[in-house]
């Protein structure tokens, strides 16, 4: 990776040195420093290591062959280490059982009767206080699990309800459990006490601690049933719960469990239109209106917030590239999520030494600064309340709406033209996903069947394998235009197109698409090797997603495809998007 940086760029790496005398990882790193000198050209700054720097950089092989474990070494360049440590970690038995019996009508698979006996003697254990530190089954957990078997009792096609063995263990260890369980878990597993057979009151009668639970319950009441909320109620209770208040990982405010039940109850009910919307705007007000952006057009990206676990990750490239030409963007995102906990631009920026704690306004100004153009937002700065779920979203396994919602957000505004571009990979999400574009009153809108559900669209000729559902560089979007040829959504006229995007049409060459397996660095390596004028499959990948966004976006100047792909590899191929880039890294340091 060195020689892919310019001499006006400042860049960290930190190397980790062994032996055969030690094959242990040494604590002395070394620091390199890429620093311009005069006459041009660049020089090894070698740095004492600092006191701080106790972590090394390593890739999975190296932490593998030397026999260590991901929590024993924070490793920057393993995107499922920048994990915080102070996240409780979940019960893996009974996570496995959630990612089993917390999905769709169509998706859950039931349980066994050997898993159904495994899982809730494993609860049965751990609410008796005979399970330890990362063995316990949390509350969010409890929550989730008893919300997905309740709905799928309730509510499911009978293909997926109960199995026999499910019942089976259910007659046994219920009796156990309801000595055991609090109040709050009973609820959700047995809300009219007519699930299980035993006619317990509990849950008929449970009305939650305080006003917020009240109010959480009662809508719990409907979805735990298969139902469905409205616009008001969703934006009540959310605003009534959030930010998860935590003090060493418990929760000081709210049932986990309630709150859990709720975000996975929803998502396997299969949200409305209404809920999702509700989702969509219901913090859009959490730090005031939104700045302004004094820019001709402003694209916002909307990635999967939990990031790339096996393929090249193209957006942040991209960004420096369409800013080149005047088409300013902002990404928004975290820098780890689950449930896949892959690699993000924000792990990217971090890694390059740029500073991701931008607030909004800060962020306004790198969009607005002609050397620069785009900008990232991180969640944790932009919407502290979602922020919170965090922890929850991995202990309750599966995407909650909030998956879909987060990924169509305005946090600045232009005052020119906006679009918003998100990636999706379940068959049915895209219009939703479309909807709420609209809704948010953007000029354009374009969905993305990228590679992992990304944005990145790939040259890879598509898998004869491929016959159910939606192909990878499926298009769906809409214009606004003129009253002709247009239809009227939410009193705005807009042009509708979806599209299969075939690269080898717009003179790509087939090839397939670099893997970079969680590896933060060396998808920071194959993006700065296209922005220095590599050509090859990154190369090519990343003119594409610039090209074809700015030509379905109806971007200015891209009316022609061929001249939309020509000016992003000119972008390229000039030195201005790598100049961009290490803008950012430089500029983002400097704001106040």
């Amino acid at each position: 990776m060195q020689a892919l940086l310019s001499p006006e760029s400042s860049f960290y790496l930190s190397s980790i040195h062994t032996s055969s005398r030690n094959p242990s990882p040494c604590r002395s790193l070394t620091s390199l420093r890429f620093s311009k000198i005069n006459g041009g050209g660049c020089r090894l700054i070698r740095r004492k290591p600092r006191p701080t720097a106790t972590r090394a950089v390593l890739d999975a092989a190296t932490i593998e062959e030397l026999g260590l474990k991901e929590s024993d070494i924070r490793n920057p360049a393993i995107s499922s280490t920048y994990r915080s440590s102070k996240l409780p970690k979940p019960n893996q038995t009974v996570l496995e059982a959630q990612a089993r019996v917390c999905t769709g009508p169509t998706q859950t698979r039931p349980l066994s009767e050997e898993q159904a006996f495994k899982v809730l003697d494993t609860i049965l254990r751990s609410v008796r206080g005979e399970l330890k530190d990362e063995e316990q089954v949390s509350k969010a957990q409890l929550g989730a699990f008893f919300a997905g078997m309740t709905i799928r009792a309730n509510s499911f096609p009978e293909e997926t309800q109960w199995s026999e063995g499910e019942r089976r263990a259910m007659n046994i260890f219920w009796p156990l459990l309801l000595r055991a369980l609090p109040p709050d878990v009973i609820f959700i597993a047995d809300p009219e006490g007519s699930i299980m057979g035993l006619g317990s009151s509990v849950g008929p009668q449970f009305i939650g601690n305080g006003t917020s639970e009240m109010r959480l319950v009662g809508a719990l009441r409907e979805i735990l049933a298969g139902g469905h909320l409205g616009y008001e109620e969703i934006q009540g209770v959310l605003k009534d719960v959030l930010p998860l208040k935590l003090e060493d990982g418990i929760s000081t405010g709210v049932s986990e469990s309630l709150l859990s039940a709720l975000l996975i109850g929803q998502r396997m009910n299969r949200e409305t239109d209404h809920e999702l919307k509700a989702y969509c705007l219901a913090f859009d007000d959490e730090l005031g209106p939104a700045p302004v952006a004094d820019v001709s057009s402003l694209t916002h990206y909307g990635e999967p917030y939990d990031g790339n676990t096996r393929y090249f990750r193209s957006t942040l490239f991209v960004s420096a590239v369409r800013s080149c030409y005047g088409e300013s963007s902002l990404l928004h995102g975290v820098e780890w999520m689950p449930p896949k906990g892959g690699v993000t631009e924000e792990q990217m920026l971090n890694f390059m030494g740029a500073n991701t704690n931008l607030s909004l306004h800060q962020a306004k100004e790198l969009i607005e600064d002609e050397e620069v153009g785009f900008a990232y937002i991180s969640q944790r700065e932009a919407r502290p309340s979602l922020y919170s779920l965090i922890g929850m979203r991995e202990h309750i396994k599966k995407r909650p709406p909030l998956a879909t919602t987060e990924k169509v957000q305005q946090f600045i505004r232009a005052k020119g033209r906006e679009s918003i571009v998100a990636g999706f990979y379940h068959e049915g999400y895209e219009e939703p996903l479309l909807m709420l574009m609209k809704r948010r009153g953007v000029h354009s809108g374009l969905v993305v069947k990228g590679e992992e559900g990304a944005l990145s669209m790939t040259t890879r000729l598509r898998s004869a394998s491929t016959l159910k559902g939606l192909p990878v560089n499926y298009c769906s979007g809409f214009r606004s235009v003129g009253m002709e040829s247009a239809c009227k959504d939410d009193g705005v006229s807009h042009q509708s197109f979806r599209l299969e995007v075939n690269a080898t049409d717009y003179g790509f060459e087939p090839t397939d698409t670099p893997r970079t397996d969680r590896s933060v660095s060396k998808n920071i390596e194959l993006g700065l090797a296209a922005l220095h004028g590599q050509k090859g499959p990154v190369y090519d990948r990343i003119v594409l997603n610039a090209g074809i966004v700015d030509h379905l976006l109806g971007c200015d100047g891209a009316e022609d495809v061929t001249v939309a792909l020509d000016r992003a590899r000119e972008a390229i191929d000039s030195g201005k998007a790598l100049k961009k880039l290490l803008n950012y890294i430089k500029v983002s340091h400097k704001l106040k």
